[in-house]
């Protein structure tokens, strides 16, 4: 379980070719949310938050260092559904856009060969 968050941090940090599996998708995300929530408060508590950007120092530099995987395990498991990465655009249509993306990486892995299976 450990392995696919860490093997999206590092060994797949920036690959988006392939296909991301539900559970290794969910995952990172639970890691995700955890270590920015961690971060969050950890920066209330040490007062670290700018005022004009609401930015945390920690979960500033924890966004930044993790914007590139969670991108990467994104573009990926749109491909697990047999989807290009270009439908993460969806993302910027207010409401109804990420509604769509949370609905499609929900979606079953497509079972056989697709176009994003690599050999």
């Amino acid at each position: 379980m450990m392995d696919l968050i860490i093997q999206c941090l590092t060994k797949k940090y920036a690959k988006f070719s392939g296909r991301a599996s539900r559970r290794e998708y969910w995952l990172f995300i639970l890691f995700y949310a955890v270590g920015y929530l961690v971060l969050m408060i950890l920066d209330i508590f040490l007062n670290t938050i700018d005022p004009i950007s609401s930015f945390g120092l920690f979960s500033g530099v924890f966004w930044l260092a993790t914007i590139i995987p969670s991108l990467a395990v994104s573009v990926r498991r749109l491909h697990d559904t047999n989807r290009v990465g270009w439908w993460l655009l969806l993302f910027f249509i207010p409401i109804v856009g990420p509604i769509a993306l949370l609905v499609i990486f929900c979606f079953r892995s497509v079972e056989t060969e697709n176009r994003f299976t690599e050999i």
